[in-house]
């Protein structure tokens, strides 16, 4: 599975994907809206990384902090009143970073697959 990236940035991906249309839904305006499109294509660029270079720990790291933002985003821009939105928030936030701890796992055994000889 190698060349087709760990379900755990595909995942990543969809919760980029879903944060980044949420606001369609959600019926976000303003500054929320724009925060949670940025975030959630920074979230896909982040694992599309991660899927193209699956070595590479450092975007796993960045999926996990953008997941992190995206979990608090609703007390920061104070959208907590509209419970769709900081649901969608808090949920998809919570499966950036899990995606990105299981990510950041499954690329250090990879480097310690390597490092190993054979």
């Amino acid at each position: 599975m190698q060349g087709k990236g760990r379900s755990a940035d595909w995942i990543a991906v969809a919760a980029g994907v879903l944060l980044s249309v949420s606001w369609i839904w959600d019926a976000m305006v303003g500054p929320p809206r724009a925060a949670m499109f940025v975030l959630g294509l920074l979230i896909v660029l982040a694992a599309t990384m991660s899927i193209t270079r699956p070595g590479l720990m450092a975007s796993e790291a960045v999926v996990f902090a953008l997941g992190a933002l995206v979990f608090v985003l609703p007390w920061l821009m104070e959208f907590t009143l509209n419970t769709a939105a900081a649901w969608t928030s808090w949920s998809l936030g919570l499966v950036a970073m899990i995606a990105g701890v299981v990510g950041s796992l499954q690329a250090s055994g990879m480097h310690r697959h390597r490092a190993v000889p054979h």
